[in-house]
């Protein structure tokens, strides 16, 4: 279906840049924790791989690949009802075009079926595992919520023999769907609500695409992926922010059953993409509803729609290498994957003439052919080229001087329409009655005169070519009328108007999506069960697809069907490699040669409206309303006791006036850490408090305040782990020991990244020392980045207005 277009990624392919995760794995190699790095990437073969798998599986890839590793491929198919062969041989097809090479490391979590239930039995037996028969509802009311403990099912005090006959059962087929499940016993009451006896096997009848009617139960998602990376050696098994949660059953499977060594997950922020669907289910929805043309439509965020399009596997690595590792979640505008995709073709795509709504003009002082030998590449390009060579379209690299086509000129031309006006706007700088405009290599012209269809449009352009010491307003591109080859053009657009349209609210462009009901880089599995929500429909772009015929300059007929173009002003094109043939050409545009949606995002905003007019009020009133309510006697006993802890008093008061703040801090230590401690409360912390959300204790806080006191951690590593263990109720401390995020830096690691971001911008250093001191952000920034955020902000800026001011 498409080109093949592939190369390896090498070494050189986009690399990772230092994050949280690779300095986990230098301590790991620097120990002897583990001697090889092994990383999977665990897609579920239940749809086509997407732009959301592209960010995890560089990830795993290049991880592995920079560290002297090993990378798998890994289907995790155990969903029967939605596990398809074809889906497993497209994503495995699309992830080499993409360059990551697994070797003989292809696994199919279905061929180790008997493997996990055999450790399903061993849980079992060990009391670690019973069956329950309760229904989904009332199991979902008995594990409770977040404020109430779960309560017992009446069949979990089953004896191991009990359960072990039941499971068999279930296995050999006695029961039907639904009846039983098998699950883990854990904590019932855990402030983490994964490890309340979650669900490990289910009945579930259906064929499976390799293991037939073998089996009727099924292992879930978190019980089987630990367990296929134990089997594959894995040692840092790597999955977005979603599964932190999931982390706790991971560390228990492992430890129950003795693995050893074992793998340990490790969470990184998730990556979303504006203007982008990329759940399964809402894909194949489109394509059910006739909304694309398939899974391969050129408009949808599939990586095998990508490759017809025409975007390059270089293109979407270097994409995913800008991205970068981080702890928190983020949504990436899709101007930075466009960009990419532009930055690539800029120096692929050799430039020919195209006319795609044609509007015929004739040159009266001219007859015969002139045959006109143009240039494939402007000057910028030619300028920038490494070697001082350019590319045919062949793919040949020729001196810029021999880089060139031959184009006919006739009397018979046609333009863009657009490209003549009757009635020219201010401004207008292209052709007009009387006007002149260059036609691109060929000359200048000037309209005499035109001719008028009984629709009221231009239907011919009368012109005379003119003499170079002619005057021209403007440049526009042209093809033999007589000589050009006819050829329909598809023009795609972005598939969605919004840039959220999964949100609640699509239409606000600041809002961050809502969590959606899956894991946008292919490693966990889509909740089927859940109903599908088709609100995105109502966004699609009905300008997504519009498609015109014109004439291309028959240079095109024998360059390689796999040749990328940009038909100058119109945007970067190539062959549709489905529907074009040598006597019905298709060309699709890959990408227009501007980010025309920026513009009209802008355009499109309105003004914010002005203020109304403020209602006077009296004196009285103003100061009724400035001053809080007064403080209650024990309010103020309570702040003369925060205070005495060395809490600042404006952050005292707001504590002593709420009940969840204070009750919080009532386990906090009060020692040199209380202060530190409180004003996490007040300030970081406080909403999660009044939402009972928080989950870590007040007590687990002193440690992090005594690394941040010693200058062991930064302020922004303290903050950021501090909302991760309020999220999962972790002690700040254990995830600081665990990613190894204290020690800060030494005077020479920290002299030495000043130097290294010095040398590479010396530009922004001169203009600094010529009394630009705003770039010292720019600055503390980039090293920042380099020290993988752990230099002490205010040792950073005197270190870096010392090495600046020489």
């Amino acid at each position: 279906m498409t080109a093949p277009d592939s190369s390896p990624a090498g070494d050189s392919a986009p690399r990772v840049a230092p994050n949280f995760i690779t300095e986990i794995i230098e301590r790991d190699l620097n120990s002897g924790k583990v001697r090889q790095v092994v990383t999977r990437f665990p897609p579920e073969p239940s749809g086509y791989a997407h732009l959301g798998h592209i960010f995890a599986s560089f990830l795993d890839f290049q991880t592995a690949a920079q560290y002297g590793g090993r990378y798998h491929l890994r289907l995790d198919d155990t969903n029967p009802e939605l596990a398809t062969q074809e889906y497993a041989d497209a994503i495995a097809d699309d992830l080499r075009w993409l360059g990551w090479d697994w070797g003989e490391h292809l696994y199919y979590a279905s061929d180790h079926f008997e493997q996990y239930y055999a450790y399903a039995e061993q849980l079992v037996t060990q009391g670690d595992a019973y069956v329950d028969s309760v229904t989904g509802d009332e199991m979902a009311r008995l594990r409770g919520d977040a404020r109430t403990p779960g309560t017992p099912s009446p069949y979990r005090g089953r004896t191991p023999e009990e359960n072990l006959d039941l499971l068999r059962r279930m296995r050999a087929g006695e029961f039907a769907d639904g009846a039983h499940v098998l699950r883990a016993k854990i904590d019932l009451a855990s402030p983490n609500m994964k490890l309340r006896d979650p669900v490990l096997y289910r009945i579930l009848r259906g064929h499976h695409y390799r293991a037939g009617d073998a089996w009727c139960i099924y292992p879930m998602y978190d019980f089987q992926h630990p367990l296929q990376d134990a089997l594959e050696g894995v040692t840092h098994s790597m999955c977005s922010l979603e599964f932190v949660d999931n982390r706790a059953i991971y560390d228990w499977l492992m430890e129950r059953l003795g693995f050893e060594p074992r793998p340990h997950q490790y969470e990184f922020g998730r990556r979303g993409l504006e203007y982008t669907i990329t759940s399964k289910r809402k894909l194949r929805k489109l394509v059910e509803a006739g909304a694309v043309h398939g899974w391969d439509d050129p408009r949808m965020p599939t990586l095998r729609a990508q490759r017809r399009l025409g975007v390059t596997p270089e293109a979407v690595r270097a994409f995913a290498a800008q991205i970068g590792v981080s702890r928190t979640n983020r949504t990436v505008d899709l101007s930075v994957y466009e960009n990419a995709v532009r930055s690539d073709l800029n120096h692929r795509a050799p430039r020919v003439m195209a006319v795609l709504d044609p509007l015929p003009v004739t040159i009266e002082n001219m007859s015969g052919t002139q045959t006109l030998s143009l240039p494939y590449w402007p000057f910028d390009v030619v300028r920038d080229s490494p070697d001082g060579l350019v590319a045919l379209p062949t793919g040949e690299r020729v001196a810029p001087e021999v880089a060139v086509r031959d184009v006919p000129l006739t009397r018979e031309l046609v333009i863009e329409r657009e490209d003549f006006n009757p009635e020219p706007p201010k401004g207008f700088k292209r052709l007009t009655p009387g006007g002149t405009v260059r036609l691109r290599g060929a000359g200048i012209i000037r309209a005499d005169r035109f001719d008028v269809g009984a629709d009221g449009q231009v239907t011919r352009v009368y012109a005379t070519l003119l003499g170079e010491d002619a005057k021209a307003g403007g440049v526009i591109h042209w093809v033999s009328a007589e000589h050009g080859v006819p050829a329909e053009f598809r023009l795609y657009d972005r598939l969605f108007r919004v840039p959220n349209p999964e949100a609640a609210n699509p239409e606000d462009t600041q809002a961050e999506p809502i969590a959606p009901d899956f894991d946008p880089e292919g490693i966990g599995h889509e909740d089927e069960t859940k109903p599908l929500d088709a609100g995105f429909m109502a966004f699609l772009n009905p300008d997504s697809l519009r498609v015109t015929r014109g004439l291309v300059e028959p240079s095109v007929k024998g360059d390689p069907e796999g040749t990328r173009y940009q038909f100058e002003r119109q945007g970067y094109f190539w062959r549709d490699p489905v529907d074009s043939r040598p006597d019905a050409l298709v060309f699709g545009r890959i990408i227009t040669l501007k980010d025309a949606w920026a513009k009209a995002t802008q355009k499109a905003e309105t003004p914010a409206k002005a203020p109304k007019p403020a209602k006077a009020q009296s004196p009285k009133e103003q100061t009724e309303k400035a001053a809080p309510a007064a403080l209650t006697p024990e309010q103020e006993a309570g702040v003369a006791r925060l205070t005495a802890l060395g809490v600042p008093d404006a952050e005292a008061r707001t504590l002593a006036r709420d009940a969840a703040l204070l009750a919080f801090l009532n386990g906090a230590a009060q020692d040199g850490t209380f202060a530190q401690v409180a004003s996490w409360a007040a300030n970081d912390l406080a909403p999660g408090l009044r939402a009972g959300e928080v989950r870590v204790s007040a007590a687990d806080l002193a440690p992090l305040a005594a690394l941040l006191a010693a200058k062991k951690v930064t302020t922004r590593v303290a903050r950021e782990v501090l909302a991760r263990a309020a999220q999962t109720g972790e002690a700040p401390a254990a995830i600081i020991e665990r990613e190894n995020l204290a020690g800060g830096l030494s005077d020479d690691a920290l002299s030495a990244a000043v130097a290294q971001v010095m040398a590479a911008n010396p530009d922004k250093v001169e203009a600094y020392r010529g009394g630009r001191t705003a770039l010292l952000g720019f600055f503390t920034g980039q090293v920042m980045r380099a020290t993988g955020g752990k230099a002490d902000p205010a040792t950073l800026n005197a270190a870096l207005e010392a090495a600046l001011a020489g």
